[in-house]
């Protein structure tokens, strides 16, 4: 039996999926939300987490980190629910060491085919966001400097972004010029509208 942790935000898709994946005899499924995930990690224990990279929190950043299951012998295998159309997620989710890789716009069956291989120690990422990869390849921001984008998106002081990344402000001031400089931009809000018509944020 395969033990398999949905994590997504929206209820109703949530119960839905989990109510769908409940159907194969082969997988344990159990549901949540993002925010009591990394508690459902620790408690569970499942073999593969499935998480939408689609965040409502506080700044929209989804907190891939959080599903490894620090304090477990062996943590979770992770496969996130994505689109072609986001690379700055793709790109956090490969940094996050996602092993597999399913199109939220695909055919669901895709998706259970996903759980078992990445289960199995092996990857899997749908062909339909090979674009996506290539985007994310080819942007000029590091992972550090996509969070802190982000947060600054969502509308986050330089104080806050400090304090939720752990940072200095001095060092999230750095952070913001050389994002202004990779973009092209001419300030922090233009390379926000850069960033977020490329599909970064």
């Amino acid at each position: 039996m395969i033990r398999v942790l949905l994590v997504h935000d929206a209820c109703l898709v949530r119960s839905v999926l989990a109510d769908w994946l409940r159907r194969e005899p082969d997988l344990g499924v159990y549901d949540s939300p993002w925010r009591a995930a990394p508690g459902r990690v620790r408690s569970l224990r499942p073999d593969v987490c499935a998480a939408d990279l689609e965040y409502t929190g506080r700044y929209g950043i989804p907190p891939l980190n959080e599903l490894s299951g620090r304090g477990g012998d062996r943590p979770p295998r992770l496969l996130v629910l994505a689109g072609a159309d986001r690379p700055g997620l793709l790109r956090r989710a490969a940094e996050a060491g996602a092993l597999g890789y399913v199109d939220k716009a695909g055919p669901p069956d895709r998706l259970v085919h996903g759980i078992r291989q990445v289960a199995a120690g092996e990857r899997f990422v749908d062909d339909s966001l090979g674009f996506g990869f290539l985007k994310a390849a080819q942007m000029p921001l590091t992972g550090r400097e996509l969070s802190v984008l982000s947060l600054a998106a969502q509308g986050a002081s330089i104080d806050e972004i400090a304090g939720s990344l752990h940072l200095s402000r001095g060092t999230v001031r750095n952070y913001l010029a050389a994002i202004t400089r990779k973009t092209g931009a001419r300030n922090r809000i233009d390379a926000i509208r850069i960033s977020q018509g490329e599909g970064w944020l």
